[in-house]
């Protein structure tokens, strides 16, 4: 496998092990609508680290691709209400939540890359 590969499994790896370290962060900027925060901080960081070992198995890499797919389609959601989120306002800077929209689709590429 490229080093890349392993650069994104590292990635997710990493970004769902912070869901464990740092909750009350994710929480917070999870829209008002989604229901059980603290469940769907957990459950999201397990599903990251999930995707990312899966990424590491020939096995299970094509149903951790989309996974990991489905999770940041699901993500731009988030990545929305945070720009029209007025608790969010000033905590993050506004050119940045706007760079996160093409970053995500840029991510979903990457993936697929590896399909």
């Amino acid at each position: 496998m490229p080093w890349h590969f392993y650069l994104m499994s590292i990635m997710y790896i990493l970004a769902g092990v912070m869901h464990f370290i740092k909750p009350r962060v994710y929480g917070a900027i999870m829209p008002a609508y989604i229901p059980y925060k603290k469940a769907m901080v957990f459950w999201s960081g397990v599903a990251e680290v999930a995707g990312g070992v899966g990424l590491l198995f020939e096995e299970t890499r094509a149903i951790a691709i989309w996974g990991i797919i489905a999770m940041l389609i699901v993500f731009f959601t988030v990545h929305i209400d945070m720009l029209s989120n007025e608790k969010l306002k000033g905590k993050f800077p506004v050119w940045a939540l706007w760079m996160r929209l093409p970053l995500q689709l840029g991510l979903i590429y990457w993936a697929y890359q590896y399909l």
